[in-house]
């Protein structure tokens, strides 16, 4: 833990003291009355929570100017880390940190600016894995929806949740405390001096994963718990809202770690429900620990393919645990759907989600229609982690058309047929497929100064094995028709590239989130005709042997679905032949060296249910 700060607070997003100090030197001085909030700039004793709490929720503890790393292309914000007054699911006050972040230029939309609430989904138990510290340290793997956020215009707060940066064990999963925690952040950060939100302005809440769980209860509480908040809309993708379904689902397969971690953080909130110390044998004990001490990538990986029964005493399985009355009880007291949300709701999942299943969302959004909820169910092609980001564009479309007071009247009476999981099976290597996903791209041919778009309808279908850190796949890419400017001459010529063999590499993902791929296209380029209009010659010549296309990536998981993949480079075109007499002129004007190629992967179209 101490060697993770240590880097954490030296040399990337913040050099030390002296930045966050030069930072806090440029805003107003706090009040010392005891009543007032606290302008705190030491490091980690920020995270040390006061000996009494505030008697009102909400209210603002204390607040530090933050420098953030949010990756390229952010735009210029202010940050501030915040410790607010919060509640716990069984109803105690609790002190809470989190990051509140607004962009510098001048918001140009009506009113004032919008505040989104951003619940972030699984980042991991230990205090250095908190998305505050994460921003610091510009490792959040959930940084470019935040970014995109904020090229929107919108004032984001981001809660840490309960437990994570306080020395206390965090109670993941505890759905009302998460709610409630996400609430009363919008309170806290109007009462950062000289902030610029108002208590007026229309918020609006999104998360995912857990974070689904997070904005969806948060929506379910509203009413009850925060109903002066001008709330607007609530997006919540990637739901657990059946924690018993959930956990069969995790349990033996990829997602082992979270319901691992699940168990841990709801034994937290719920000591009495769930006495974790006399479920556990020796392994139990040591997973407890590695859980509390690690981010949500290295637990993913150590804990795949594990059953809850290897940690119990007597190997006692996942079904008789949830059979006694206690564990039962508490597990169902996270379940979502059992009050009306008084906002619209946009829902959201990938058909092909390895660790939350899509049937219990779905399920969810049947009863928040029961209850007659403005529900709008999303329907996305891709695994957990694609989604979670190609789904970032159409949910900041539909909370800003709710900001901006459009209408919407949901999806509840939808004819479309209920979307059905098409998931790998669980157990055994965890393994991403792409299914037909578009391919964009073009050849650059060096000779000719020419640019060939490939066809929009090329695909991609790949099999990407995180477990044995392998990638294999196939191009299909029709037939097409470009025109080229052959010897000063326009023609229409009609290419086939076709692939040699599989596109096959590496593929491995980094404790920080960060996606590498390594690996090799080959493809064989025929002149299938040439000539104008109607009026085409035929040739069949092509390349003599496979061009090598590498497909080289390494950057964030986050660009799984947020742009898709992009493999760019310089390659090699083999000499031409079966050109006949033109062989010699083909071969001239597309082989040699410094041809280009530019290609994007991204996720197919979302639908809606």
């Amino acid at each position: 833990m101490t060697s993770f700060f240590s880097r954490a607070f030296s040399g990337h997003a913040l050099s030390g003291k002296a930045a966050l100090l030069g930072l806090a030197l440029a805003l107003p001085a706090a009040s010392l009355q005891a009543a007032a909030p606290v302008l705190d700039v030491v490091d980690l004793s920020f995270y040390s929570k006061p000996a009494t709490l505030p008697a009102t929720q909400g209210a603002l503890i204390k607040y530090r100017a933050a420098s953030i790393n949010l990756g390229a292309g952010a735009p210029v914000t202010a940050a501030w880390n915040v410790m607010y007054r919060s509640t716990d699911a069984v109803g105690a006050a609790n002190a809470v940190t989190g990051t509140v972040i607004v962009p510098t230029a001048p918001w140009t939309g009506s009113g004032a600016r919008p505040v989104l609430g951003y619940a972030v989904g699984t980042h991991g138990l230990a205090q250095g894995c908190a998305p505050s510290v994460q921003m610091a340290r510009g490792t959040d793997y959930e940084a470019a929806n935040i970014v995109a956020a904020l090229k929107a215009g919108y004032a984001v707060l981001v809660s840490d949740y309960a437990g994570y940066t306080t020395g206390d064990t965090p109670t993941y999963l505890a759905g009302k405390s998460q709610g409630q925690a996400v609430l009363d952040m919008f309170s806290a950060a109007t009462q950062i001096p000289s902030v610029g939100i108002s208590s007026s302005a229309k918020a609006v809440i999104w998360g995912y994963s857990q974070g689904g769980q997070s904005a969806a209860w948060a929506g379910e509480l509203k009413g009850s718990y925060a109903a002066g908040l001008n709330l607007a809309g609530i997006a919540a993708g990637g739901t657990p809202a059946d924690f018993i379904t959930t956990a069969n689902y995790l349990d033996g397969s990829a997602g082992e770690s979270f319901l691992l971690q699940g168990v841990i953080g709801l034994a937290q909130q719920y000591p009495a429900g769930i006495p974790l110390n006399t479920l556990v044998n020796a392994n139990g004990q040591a997973a407890i620990a590695q859980g509390k001490s690690s981010c949500v990538f290295e637990t993913l990986f150590d804990f795949m393919n594990h059953r809850v029964s290897e940690y119990t005493i007597g190997n006692q399985p996942l079904a008789q645990l949830v059979a006694i009355p206690s564990v039962q009880q508490t597990l169902l007291a996270q379940n979502l759907g059992n009050t009306k949300i008084p906002v619209p709701i946009y829902q959201y999942h990938g058909k092909a989600d390895e660790f939350i299943p899509i049937a219990q969302h779905t399920a969810l959004k049947k009863k928040y229609c029961s209850k007659f909820s403005n529900a709008t169910f999303g329907v996305y092609p891709s695994e957990h982690i694609a989604t979670q980001f190609q789904a970032a564009p159409y949910v900041l479309n539909w909370l800003t058309d709710r900001v901006n007071g459009k209408i919407t009247l949901g999806t509840c009476l939808t004819l479309a047929a209920e979307p059905k999981s098409t998931a790998n099976p669980g157990g055994g290597n965890f393994v991403v497929s792409l299914k037909e996903w578009p391919l964009i791209g073009a050849i650059g041919l060096k000779t000719l100064g020419q640019s060939v778009a490939l066809p929009g309808d090329s695909t991609f279908t790949a099999d990407t094995d995180i477990t044995a850190q392998t990638i294999k796949g196939t191009l299909a890419i029709p037939s097409f028709t470009t025109n080229l400017k052959i010897v000063g001459l326009p023609a229409d010529v009609k290419l086939q590239v076709t692939p040699v063999g599989e596109t096959s590499g590496t593929a491995s993902l980094d404790d920080d989130g960060q996606l590498h791929v390594h690996g090799m296209a080959k493809v064989n380029i025929k002149v299938v005709s040439a000539g104008v209009s109607v009026l085409q010659i035929p040739f069949g010549c092509q390349t003599s042997a496979p061009v090598n296309l590498p497909i080289d990536f390494d950057g964030p998981i986050s660009s799984l679905g947020n742009g898709g993949l992009r493999f760019s480079g310089t390659t090699t075109f083999p000499n031409m032949t079966g050109c006949g007499l033109f062989t010699g002129l083909f071969t001239t004007l597309m082989s040699g060296p410094g041809q280009t190629y530019n290609f994007m992967v991204k996720p197919p179209e979302p639908t809606t249910w």
